[in-house]
């Protein structure tokens, strides 16, 4: 899929994710790239689940997703608007986006965001780097002493 492909050269670029890997799992190719600095292993996905793209931040670590919820709790910002401002630092206007947070069945603590359906390759990989400058600041995402 040329989206993710153009999604994993931007996120190489970018330089600020771990490891990165374009998977195929149950048939949906998918790119993960690790959350580099998170205070235990996370990673952020582009992922195509039921024909809708998905980005989003995926740890088993509870403690890491608490961590994210008590920091956004405490600023008294939401998840939509922190997103919406790293889309817009990244040229990109959003009027109404959601930011999903559940335990999946694999008990995965995930954070996502349904892309907007007409979102070429350059915006999804957009979105990829928001989320994670959005989430970098959260938490124990960072290794940053501020």
């Amino acid at each position: 899929m040329k989206h993710l492909e153009h999604a994993e050269r931007e996120a190489r670029t970018s330089g600020v994710f771990g490891a990165i890997t374009l998977e195929s799992a149950s048939g949906s190719p998918a790119l993960v790239c690790e959350a580099a600095g998170a205070a235990a292993p996370a990673h952020y996905t582009l992922r195509e689940e039921d024909g809708r793209m998905f980005v989003g931040l995926e740890t088993r670590d509870r403690w890491l997703s608490e961590s994210v919820e008590a920091d956004v709790m405490h600023t008294g910002d939401s998840l939509e608007e922190l997103v919406e401002e790293e889309l817009a630092e990244l040229g990109l206007s959003i009027s109404e986006l959601a930011v999903q947070h559940f335990r999946d069945d694999s008990l995965c603590y995930v954070f996502r965001t349904p892309l907007p359906e007409s979102s070429g390759p350059q915006e999804v990989a957009s979105w990829l780097l928001a989320y994670e400058a959005a989430f970098r600041e959260l938490g124990d995402m960072s290794d940053d002493e501020a």
